[in-house]
């Protein structure tokens, strides 16, 4: 068991000797915030201690006389109201390394609590591009499924596409009147964007194209056959670009359920909700009220307009039934930009109020801001135009190549154009990552795709140079014994210099790392790590020499170089960023 979790289990057990009806799964050891203090900290005991009107301080010193870490800890200490700061023993550092070393864990450990997770993200448009605003909820949903299966957890993903509304009503109007075959076989999305856009211009301009687009849509709504067979059409050569974008990102879905899956739904929802009084007329519309929520009181949710239409908040708690009924889930996470904070407060509350019995699981609205260029503004083409994400992905791939093609110009060509693939993609997901997700931030190509700094170029170079340093250690090798040592790495483990505890403690905080992105929803929190890693690792390759040690602790340090390229590897593989062997 890790170091931390030995000193969480036994604290628990202390402080249920102290306060026999304390929340166990409350009291938590966390990472110190300043390691003069210590390695691990909690700060439980002053929250079981105020409600029950207890000195923290003399809950903390009852607590220290039950607890027992003599074989973990070096010292434990009371600070503050009623903190403890425990600084770990060498031998309990070196003991996890020779686990992780072992196999038996690379410094995390699956839940023993698992969830059912229900995420929700990407969700582009049929018939239309995706674009660079996709590009966020797709790579930010991917890399908390990737952390929560990681840990355990059972985790289901479903793109909820936008498969159904008035703009089909436009798009069937041009179909049928404007569309040119041969420039549909050669680019589908192309095509029907240009349709669409040429019909809704039209719609502004000329009341009976308006009225055209509006018999399309009823006639497709009604189950028309042609308008049904012309809809699938669209949906099946919008899923082929799709797959292809998704392929290159490396992202995978569960379930692709678009919102016509919910049609069949809307009416008798809208009828339940009547009928229970959560919903009643106003201006001819029907619509939830939140008199008793103080922030939507003045935020009714509309679920059927005056024309008798549904709309997204219908759609959205049809979805939102279907999710609980069919996964049971603990939890349903939606991942979405943050305009639609106000939107997703409404469905939860409405959703709660249908049904108040049965949400147990946490239902989150995982929100992030915007992408702008660098003159601060949303991020678009030179010509103003939304960026498409298949251009965005292929500059960022021919950058990557100009770059690798200057540092590594002897390499093939092959091998130059895959190691470009891994680096530009690599380069545009971790730029998109590593920000407070709440934040706005600014595409830069050439920050993104530095060798230094906090990039992923940077950490993918970080895992080659290691990579590198066994090679040398390869060839540097007289013994089969010496390479078996190599291949296997010892778990004699030394840590004289304090670089190496230093790197020794940052590999054992990989774990608490993922839980605090699962806990959070927030992978900028796993980039920081990663990049402390990589600092961590240079500070003691420079201080601490390797292939020129004497035996035992030339094995050792390979250890050490073996489980940080490890963590490494993990690591970004979760954001869902490859790594190479060469760069």
């Amino acid at each position: 068991m890790l170091p931390h979790k030995q000193i969480e289990q036994r604290l628990q057990t202390a402080v249920r000797a102290v306060i026999p009806d304390a929340d166990l799964a409350s009291v938590l050891v966390r990472p110190c915030p300043d390691a003069k203090f210590g390695d691990y900290q909690t700060t439980s005991l002053m929250a079981l201690a105020k409600p029950r009107k207890l000195n923290p301080r003399k809950v903390a010193t009852d607590v220290l006389a039950k607890l027992d870490v003599k074989d973990v800890c070096e010292s434990v200490d009371i600070a503050g109201a009623g903190f403890l700061n425990f600084r770990l023993k060498l031998s309990a550092l070196t003991a996890a390394l020779a686990d992780a070393a072992a196999g038996k864990h690379l410094f995390f450990e699956p839940t023993s609590q698992p969830r059912t997770v229900v995420i929700d993200f990407s969700s582009p448009n049929v018939a239309k591009p995706m674009h660079v605003g996709h590009i966020r909820s797709t790579i930010l949903g991917d890399s908390l499924a990737r952390v929560l299966r990681l840990l355990g957890h059972r985790v289901v993903t479903d793109n909820h596409l936008g498969d159904w509304g008035t703009q089909f009503g436009m798009l069937l109007v041009g179909w049928k009147r404007e569309l040119d075959p041969a420039a549909l076989k050669a680019d589908a999305i192309g095509e029907m964007e240009r349709i669409y856009k040429k019909i809704s211009a039209e719609c502004k301009e000329n009341p009976t194209t308006l009225e055209a687009a509006r018999q399309e849509l009823v006639k497709l709504q009604a189950g028309d056959a042609e308008n049904l067979r012309i809809w699938h059409e669209m949906i099946a050569l919008s899923q082929v670009q799709f797959d292809i974008i998704y392929g290159r990102l490396g992202v995978k879905f569960d379930f692709t359920l678009g919102e016509s899956f919910y049609n069949p739904r809307l009416a008798a929802i809208v009828d339940e909700l009547v009928a229970k009084g959560i919903a009643r007329e106003s201006e001819g519309a029907l619509a939830v009220f939140f008199e008793d929520n103080p922030q939507l009181k003045d935020h009714p949710a509309l679920i059927r307009k005056s024309d008798g239409g549904f709309n997204y908040t219908t759609t959205d708690l049809a979805t939102l039934a279907h999710r609980l009924e069919t996964w049971q889930p603990d939890e349903i996470i939606y991942v979405t930009d943050g305009r639609q904070q106000l939107h997703f407060q409404q469905i939860f509350a409405a959703f709660r109020k249908w049904h108040p019995e049965a949400v147990k699981a946490k239902l989150a609205h995982v929100w992030f801001g915007s992408i702008l260029g660098e003159d601060g503004k949303p991020f678009k083409t030179r010509s103003g135009e939304t960026v498409k994400l298949a251009d965005l992905l292929d500059e960022a791939e021919e950058r990557a190549f100009k770059v690798v093609s200057e540092k590594s110009g002897e390499l093939p060509e092959a091998q130059r154009k895959e190691i470009a693939r891994v680096v530009g993609l690599g380069a545009v997901k971790y730029a998109d990552l590593l920000p407070n997700r709440q934040s706005d931030y600014v595409f830069s190509w050439d920050k993104m795709l530095a060798l230094s700094g906090n990039t992923a170029p940077y950490l993918q170079y970080a895992y080659a140079r290691i990579k590198s340093i066994f090679r040398k250690a390869e060839g540097t090798s007289n013994s089969d014994e010496s390479r078996a040592g190599i291949q296997h790495p010892t778990s004699n483990i030394h840590l004289g210099q304090p670089e190496e505890i230093a790197l020794a403690k940052q590999l054992l905080a990989f774990g608490l790392t993922l839980e605090a992105v699962a806990e959070e929803y927030r992978p900028n929190f796993l980039c920081n790590y990663l990049y402390d890693l990589a600092g961590h690792f240079t500070g003691f390759y420079e201080n601490c020499p390797v292939l020129k040690a004497g035996e035992a602790t030339r094995a050792s340090r390979l250890l050490l170089c073996d489980l940080t390229a490890r963590v490494l590897k993990q690591g970004l593989e979760v954001l869902g960023i490859e790594v190479v062997e060469q760069m």
